[in-house]
């Protein structure tokens, strides 16, 4: 993709000061179609607005961040992804660049690193906050897909908005599926997951990010 200085923006933050403080930071430069607070009212944009940068937090509502950019990449493969976070952990950065991220800024540094990291995922290239191990990033990404991730891609939809409180049926609602369904997709996860109550399906949900509580 080449360099462009009106290159078009979304940002999605469910704090809305920082997603207009990014928005601050970075209008100088770019043109920023669109700020959201929450995982599905991005994708939808995403799809209807194509941008060519997505910059977006990993704990948000209704949709998490890693699992909104990984479907926006699979539809829209030249987009590219800059998670915006709080989580120093080398295994969630790896993650993310699992999952097409293109950059992975922390937000304590957005104020220095947002602009660097915009122009190099732009021309092309990686950004990782320095405060991360580049090294042990590396080293986890060689290693291939972490075997814990063993539920699917819309199991972890409907745990995350079981996670947020919802019942079966408005999960139903939200996901345009039979609360059967989601019913057995709840039964399924706890059977792959080897968990037994819904207090430990929860404690999953939170440790892998899925829960804004």
């Amino acid at each position: 993709m080449e360099h462009r200085p009106n290159a078009r923006l979304l940002i999605a933050d469910d704090h809305k000061l920082l997603a207009e403080a990014c928005k601050s930071i970075l209008e100088p430069r770019y043109q920023i179609i669109g700020i959201f607070t929450d995982g599905r009212s991005l994708l939808q944009a995403a799809f209807t607005l194509k941008p060519d940068v997505v910059i977006l937090d990993i704990a948000m509502p209704g949709l998490n961040g890693l699992d909104a950019g990984e479907q926006i990449k699979r539809k829209m493969p030249l987009v590219k992804l800059i998670f915006l976070t709080m989580t120093l952990t080398a295994e969630m950065a790896a993650d993310a660049f699992r999952r097409g991220a293109s950059g992975y800024v922390l937000k304590q540094s957005a104020a220095q690193e947002l602009i660097v990291a915009v122009n190099k995922v732009i021309h092309g290239e990686s950004y990782l906050s320095p405060l991360i191990e580049r090294d042990t990033v590396s080293c986890l990404l060689s290693q291939g897909e972490p075997h814990r991730r063993k539920i699917t891609g819309r199991q972890t939809e409907v745990l995350q908005l079981l996670a947020e409180g919802m019942s079966m049926k408005e999960v139903a609602t939200i996901l345009k599926i039979k609360p059967g369904t989601v019913a057995f997709q709840k039964y399924r996860m706890m059977e792959t997951l080897g968990v037994k109550t819904n207090a430990e399906l929860l404690k999953y949900a939170m440790q892998h990010q899925l829960s804004c509580a």
